[in-house]
């Protein structure tokens, strides 16, 4: 069980029992397919919060004001792959699914086989999970940019519809 209330607990380097196999990778991709399933995911930090977030349905995560920015962004990532595996799909239909995300590090970091923080191999390893039960799991990055045109735009309905 991930525990969130510091961020040593949440984020450190991973035991060597706890890697996956170097064959088995995570694609990063340019390309958004139409009839995967969309994930967006989102970490922030400020003076005064740390949060993570999904929007698949909405989701948000607090954690510990020590955490980092890039921790929000990976948990955030976690927590998409984690909604991801509880979804009932039929065999029959293709199971696929983006996750995007606005932290080009978090993607070099699953690109860079030296990097075995734990967040980085908890990613995965739910994506090789995921793989392995019929699941195609790309990662795209998202520009920040259309990541705060997406957020105002879901603000602003949320407050119509208060």
């Amino acid at each position: 069980m991930m525990k969130m209330n510091a961020a040593y607990e949440i984020d450190h380097k991973a035991q060597p029992k706890d890697w996956i196999h170097p064959a088995d990778t995570v694609k990063i991709t340019e390309q958004q397919e139409e009839q995967d399933i969309q994930i967006y995911t989102d970490g922030s930090k400020s003076e005064h919060w740390v949060g993570a977030g999904i929007v698949a349905h909405r989701s948000q995560y607090t954690l510990h004001n020590s955490c980092s920015n890039t921790q929000a962004e990976q948990l955030a990532i976690v927590k998409a792959l984690e909604t991801i595996g509880k979804l009932h799909i039929k065999d029959s239909i293709p199971r696929s699914a983006t996750v995007h995300t606005d932290s080009r590090i978090t993607l070099q970091s699953l690109q860079n086989a030296n990097n075995h923080n734990y967040l980085i191999e908890e990613i995965r390893k739910l994506a090789t999970i995921l793989g392995k039960n019929n699941w195609t799991i790309k990662f795209a990055w998202m520009s920040p940019c259309r990541n705060i045109r997406k957020r105002t735009s879901r603000q602003a309905s949320n407050r119509s519809q208060q």
